[in-house]
C-alpha cells in the first residue's frame, strides 16, 4: 500500500514558525489596542447548536454554515422520504443538530443572553478566534480564518461607535497599513428601499447592494432581476445610490429625497452626529460616507463600517456595524450592541505583500549559545537561568554538531546573535558574542552581552 499524500482542505492553511511569529505580532497590536479601551476577552465554542446560528446571516449566510453529523446512526433519525427526494437542506436538519461558528458576533449575543447575571452593562468584550464558512476558497478568501472582534453591548451611545472607528484608525496605523473607513447606516437604506417600494426586500436589496462593488453595476442589476425586483424599481434604485460629493454634500442630497421617511430621515441625522463625532480622527478624507456601503448581514440595524486597504486590493480588512435586537432571538430583547471585527488574515496578507512586518517579528530567539561539548553545558545553562529572568529569549544548541551547522540553524530561524565560550572565555569568565547581521565579533562579560542584546 502506497503512501496516502498529505494535504489540508482547500481554504484552509499550515502556519510554520515563521508565519506564526507575523501572526503574532497582528494579534498582540490589536489586542494592546482592545485592552487599553478597557475591553476585556472571552471566548466561546468552535461549534454552536445550529439553532444559535441559523436565520441570523440571511439566507447566503445559512448556505455558507458549516454543519456537523450527528454521531451514531443519524441516516435512521432522517424521514425516508427526504433521502429519497435528496433534499440538502432539509436533510441537514434532521441529521446536523450542531455547525462550526460562522462569526463571532451572533456566539457573543448567545453568551451574553446566558451570562446576563454575570455581566456588568454596557459589556466591551474582545475575541480573537477562527471562523469557518463554506465559501469557494479563491484568493484572499478562506474557508477557516481569523477574527478579532471588539463589541460594546447594553449602550445605544454614538460614541461606542466613534470609539471603535479610534481603535481601527489606532491599529491599522501601529501595523503601518494605510486605509480608508467607510461608513453608513441602514436606517439609510432601508429609508431608500420604502422610497421606491421595496420595504420588506430590504434583506435582498442590501445582500446585491454590498457586491456593487465587486462585481460592478450590471451584475447586481441582473441579481436584483432573479430575485424578482421589478426593472423599474432597480432603475429608481440606482440614481439614489450614485449620489456625489463630499460626505455633508451627499447627506444633503439623500436628506432631501428621504425627507418623508421616519427611519431613513434619522439615518441621516445618526450620520451627521457620527461625523461630528469622528471630526480630528484619522487623516484628512480617511473616513468616508459611503450609500452603497449595506455590509449583507441581516443583525445590522444602524451605522455600519468597512474598511479598505489603500495599497493593495483585497476586499476588506475589517468591518462591523450596530445590531440593535440580536440578543432579543434568545430572550433577551432591546440590548443594543456595536461592533468592529478585523481580519487577521487578510490583515497578514497585506502586510506580506507590502512588506510591512518589523524584522524582529521574524525569531522569538534572540541569542543561540554554541554547543562545544558536556563539560560547558553546566555553566550555559545557568547563564540561560539568568537571561530568561531578564526576559531575553535563547537557546542552547542542543547537540554539540560543527560550528557550521550550528551557525546555519541561527540563520534559518533569523536569530541575531550568537554567544560561543571556548575554554579560553571560561578561564577569563567572558564570552564571545556574534552579532549574525554584521558579521562583528567581540568579546564581552555577561552583563555587556545582555545590554548589547536586550531589545
Amino acid at each position: 500500500m502506497s503512501a496516502q499524500k498529505p494535504s489540508v482542505p482547500k481554504g484552509t492553511r499550515d502556519y510554520s514558525p515563521g508565519v506564526m511569529a507575523r501572526r503574532n505580532y497582528i494579534f498582540r497590536t490589536i489586542t494592546d489596542t482592545f485592552e487599553s479601551f478597557g475591553y476585556q476577552p472571552i471566548e466561546t465554542p468552535a461549534m454552536e447548536n445550529l439553532s444559535t446560528l441559523l436565520g441570523k446571516y440571511g439566507e447566503e449566510g445559512d448556505r455558507l454554515l458549516f454543519r456537523i453529523l450527528n454521531s451514531g446512526n443519524f441516516p435512521g433519525d432522517a424521514d425516508r422520504e427526504d433521502w429519497l427526494n435528496a433534499d440538502p437542506a432539509r436533510l441537514a436538519l434532521q441529521i446536523c443538530d450542531r455547525g462550526l461558528r460562522y462569526d463571532l458576533t451572533v456566539p457573543f449575543a448567545r453568551y451574553v443572553v446566558q451570562h446576563r447575571n454575570d455581566i456588568s452593562f454596557p459589556f466591551k468584550r474582545y475575541q480573537i478566534q477562527p471562523v469557518w464558512r463554506a465559501d469557494r476558497p479563491q484568493k484572499g478568501r478562506y474557508r477557516e480564518f481569523y477574527q478579532c472582534d471588539a463589541d460594546v453591548i447594553g449602550s445605544d451611545s454614538l460614541l461606542n461607535e466613534r470609539e471603535l472607528i479610534e481603535i481601527t484608525i489606532g491599529i491599522f496605523a501601529a501595523l503601518g497599513i494605510k486605509c480608508s473607513i467607510k461608513i453608513n447606516n441602514r436606517k439609510l437604506l432601508s429609508g431608500i428601499a420604502s422610497q421606491i417600494g421595496l420595504k420588506e426586500r430590504l434583506g435582498d436589496l442590501t445582500t446585491s447592494i454590498d457586491k456593487l462593488d465587486k462585481i460592478g453595476r450590471e451584475k447586481v442589476m441582473e441579481e436584483l432581476r432573479e430575485k424578482g425586483i421589478p426593472g423599474e424599481e432597480i432603475q429608481r434604485l440606482f440614481p439614489i445610490l450614485s449620489v456625489e460629493g463630499g460626505n455633508q454634500d451627499k447627506l444633503e442630497q439623500l436628506a432631501s429625497i428621504l425627507n418623508a421617511d421616519t427611519e431613513g430621515t434619522q439615518g441621516i441625522t445618526e450620520m451627521n452626529r457620527l461625523l461630528k463625532l469622528c471630526e480630528g480622527l484619522g487623516s484628512p478624507g480617511q473616513i468616508q460616507f459611503d450609500i452603497k456601503l449595506a455590509r449583507g448581514l441581516n443583525y445590522y440595524t444602524g451605522t455600519i463600517i468597512e474598511v479598505l486597504s489603500d495599497d493593495l486590493e483585497i476586499g476588506s480588512i475589517c468591518g462591523g456595524g450596530r445590531y440593535d435586537d440580536l440578543t432579543g432571538v434568545f430572550g433577551m430583547p432591546g440590548v443594543s450592541g456595536v461592533g468592529v471585527s478585523f481580519g487577521a488574515d487578510r490583515i497578514y496578507d497585506v502586510m506580506s505583500r507590502l512588506d510591512l512586518f518589523p524584522g524582529e517579528t521574524l525569531s522569538s530567539t534572540r541569542l543561540l549559545f554554541v554547543n562545544f561539548g558536556e563539560e560547558r553545558e553546566g555553566y550555559i545553562l545557568n547563564m540561560l537561568s539568568r537571561l530568561r529572568k531578564e526576559g531575553i529569549a535563547s537557546e542552547l544548541y542542543p547537540d554539540a554538531a560543527k560550528l557550521r551547522k550550528q551557525l546555519s540553524y541561527a540563520n534559518n530561524k533569523n536569530i541575531p546573535f550568537v554567544a560561543l565560550i571556548g575554554e579560553e572565555e571560561m578561564k577569563k569568565g567572558m564570552i564571545t558574542l556574534k552579532n549574525m547581521l554584521s558579521g562583528k565579533q567581540e568579546e564581552v562579560s555577561l552583563e555587556e552581552m545582555i545590554s548589547e542584546i536586550r531589545l
